[in-house]
């Protein structure tokens, strides 16, 4: 009698440690797939920022050329070319 105690005993621990090792591969495997679509999300936002930056960068090279610097000038600042009298030319002695 003692025996078959035993091994109920036995049969009831490995059967609990079968049931909350299968609970805990649940588990991980849930937490796995959360992570996994927290990384896709991560990534998908990722690639949005670069193609921002990317587009920010080519914006900035334009607003940065010349010609675009003067037709701002021209039309914001009503800035226009001196004429020849309003130009001074300084030169420089030589020594």
């Amino acid at each position: 009698m003692k025996k078959q105690l035993l091994e109920l005993a036995g049969v009831l621990v490995l059967a609990v440690c079968v049931v909350a090792s299968g609970i805990w591969i649940v588990s991980v495997e849930h937490r796995s797939r959360q992570l996994f679509i927290q990384s896709e999300g991560l990534n998908r936002e990722l690639d949005r920022l670069q193609i921002d930056w990317k587009r920010l960068q080519i914006e900035q090279s334009t607003w940065a050329t010349p010609s675009k610097i003067e037709t701002l000038a021209r039309q914001r600042l009503r800035l226009t070319e001196p004429s020849d009298d309003q130009l001074v030319v300084v030169v420089e002695p030589a020594r």
